[in-house]
């Protein structure tokens, strides 16, 4: 429909602060790579709920097919 194909293993994506607090409230909130994500979030989202979700990504993404 959109002609989006979709992600891959070791794609990122950039999720708005508001819509990463509403997936976290529902239960569902993607990984968060704190190296990529911009301070300002804080003023939206609690880092205590950053830190539950974050994920370490090597910087050799070939593994993770």
């Amino acid at each position: 429909m959109y002609g989006f194909p979709g992600l891959n293993p070791g794609d990122r994506w950039c999720v708005t602060a508001r819509n990463w607090l509403q997936a976290h409230r529902d239960g569902v909130a993607a990984p968060v790579v704190l190296a990529a994500t911009n301070e300002k979030v804080l003023s939206i989202v609690d880092l205590s709920f950053l830190k539950e979700n974050a994920v370490d990504v090597p910087s050799d993404l070939s593994g993770l097919e």
